[in-house]
C-alpha cells in the first residue's frame, strides 16, 4: 500500500504489533509522532493510508479547509476498501490478526471498531470514534457499524470526551448497550469537558490531563 508508515521499536524486537488508524487528516505528523511513541514503548507499527486511492500522501492543514476536505475524502471511502487496508497491515506485521492490536483516533477508531469485528484482532483501542451509529458514510453502510459488535471477539477500549460534539452521550450509551449484549470484553471511559480530539498537541481540542490517562490506558491494553 502507498504511503503505509512504519515505526520500528529502539531494540529492534517487536513483542507488540499495533495498526494504527488515523485522524481526518490523513498520516500527518502527528500521527507520525505518536507511531513513533508507540514504538519507543516497544510497538512495532503500522498506519496504513486509507486516503491512499482518492488522495495519496495528503497531510491536511487542521483548519476549516483542510476539514471540508477530509470529509470529501471520508465520504469515498468504502467499508470492505478500509477493511482490506487494515489487513494489508496487519500482514506487515506478522500475518496474524489474534497477535495485532488496533488503536484508531476519531475515523481511525471507526475503522478500529470495524477491524475489530472484520478481522478478529487481539485488543482494540477507539479513541473518539465517530458515526459507529448511523448510516451516514458508506464507511457505516448497508447496516451501522455499532450493529456488527457481535463479531469482536478481542477487548475493546473506547475513551471519549464527554464534550465531544461528534460522538454525543446517545452514542456512547449504544455503543456500551451492543457491547454489554454481545459480552465483548470492554471499557469505556468518558472524560468530563474533554472535546472531540483530545489526544495529539497541536490542536487548540488537546487536553493534556485526558491524554495522559489515555495514553496509560492504551499502552496497558496493547501491551498486556
Amino acid at each position: 500500500m502507498p504511503g503505509m508508515y512504519i515505526a520500528r521499536p529502539p531494540s529492534g524486537g517487536a513483542p507488540h504489533r499495533v495498526v494504527l488508524g488515523h485522524q481526518l487528516f490523513g498520516v500527518d505528523a502527528g500521527i507520525r509522532a505518536f507511531a513513533d511513541r508507540l514504538a519507543a514503548a516497544g510497538c512495532l507499527v503500522a498506519v496504513p493510508d486509507l486516503f491512499h486511492r482518492t488522495a495519496p500522501g495528503v497531510e491536511l492543514a487542521q483548519d476549516d479547509a483542510g476539514r471540508a476536505r477530509g470529509f470529501e475524502l471520508l465520504r469515498a471511502l468504502d467499508r470492505d476498501e478500509v477493511v482490506r487496508d487494515v489487513a494489508e497491515a496487519v500482514d506487515v506485521l506478522g500475518g496474524d490478526p489474534a497477535r495485532v492490536s488496533m488503536v484508531g483516533l476519531s475515523i481511525g477508531g471507526h475503522v478500529a471498531y470495524l477491524a475489530a469485528a472484520r478481522l478478529g484482532l487481539a485488543a482494540t483501542a477507539v479513541l473518539y470514534p465517530g458515526w459507529l451509529t448511523g448510516t451516514e458514510f458508506a464507511l457505516s453502510r448497508p447496516e451501522p457499524t455499532v450493529a456488527l459488535t457481535p463479531d469482536i471477539s478481542g477487548r475493546l477500549l473506547f475513551l471519549v470526551g464527554g464534550a465531544d460534539h461528534v460522538v454525543p452521550p446517545a452514542d456512547v450509551d449504544t455503543v456500551g448497550a451492543a457491547l454489554r449484549e454481545a459480552g465483548v470484553r470492554h471499557e469505556i471511559v468518558v472524560y468530563p469537558d474533554t472535546p472531540h480530539a483530545f489526544l495529539l498537541p497541536g490542536p487548540p481540542t488537546f487536553r493534556p490531563e485526558p491524554a495522559a490517562d489515555a495514553w496509560r490506558r492504551v499502552l496497558e491494553l496493547i501491551t498486556s
